[in-house]
């Protein structure tokens, strides 16, 4: 036998659960509904234990259905962040060579997440397609072959593209003292040639200042300059 206790009659006056929707508990019972309660000897039928078990089980199966679909749709998002940070690298890398801070500063300007960032950086690096170390040694090149740079110039624009201190040091390594006073000793020597129209001190105070600004030693300076003027005087 099965007892059940209804709402009293000032719930009932007071409209409690009016106008709700019927929602059904995991015990399959609806809510609001008194629990159900039965008399010594009394117990629930396997029919009513196995339609309680079913709708037990469809609620456990909806709410993993929602856990998936979130989890689903969280993923779909992360797929979607992580190409978009792939073009913008893969495009900035085929424009110029860039360190790894300097590739991390465009993908923050274009407010990508810090952790997608983070992974496609380190993507990157592992397949080579980002390299300070290879960087350096190319930039180290060019400043020397195409704009005749001295070391103090070179090492400033390392560090402004914020190389780190090992990949500087080891891109420099082969560009000691002789290697830079030899440089500065034939970019003189070809400045000079074009100041011919100027007068000796003209000429030499141009020098300098021309020689400074390229980041070469002072000594490397006065060396190359001395030389230069000595062979324009001998060219006359």
């Amino acid at each position: 036998m099965v007892v059940r206790f209804f709402p009293s009659d000032d719930e009932r006056a007071s409209g409690v659960g009016a106008g709700r929707r019927r929602v059904v508990k995991h015990d399959g019972r609806p809510a609001g509904q008194a629990a159900i309660a039965y008399l010594p000897g009394a117990a629930p039928t396997e029919r009513a234990q196995a339609a309680a078990a079913a709708v037990r089980s469809v609620a456990e199966a909806d709410a993993a259905a929602e856990q998936g679909t979130a989890e689903g749709a969280l993923g779909r998002v992360r797929e979607k962040a992580g190409k978009r940070a792939a073009n913008v690298s893969l495009h900035q890398l085929a424009r110029r060579g860039m360190s790894r801070w300097e590739l991390e500063q465009v993908l923050r300007k274009r407010e990508v997440d810090e952790a997608v960032a983070e992974a496609e950086l380190d993507r990157l690096e592992s397949v080579g397609l980002l390299d300070d170390g290879a960087l350096a040694v190319s930039l180290v090149y060019a400043a020397r072959a195409r704009k005749g740079q001295g070391r103090q110039a070179i090492e400033r624009e390392l560090r402004r593209r914020h190389i780190d201190d090992d990949a500087i040091f080891e891109a420099l390594a082969d560009y000691d003292q002789e290697d830079e006073l030899d440089q500065a000793i034939e970019v003189a020597l070809k400045r000079v040639a074009q100041l011919h129209d100027l007068d000796d001190q003209t000429a030499e105070r141009r020098l300098y200042g021309y020689l400074q600004r390229r980041g070469y030693s002072g000594e490397a300076v006065c060396i190359a300059v001395g030389d230069a003027m000595r062979s324009r005087h001998e060219s006359r």
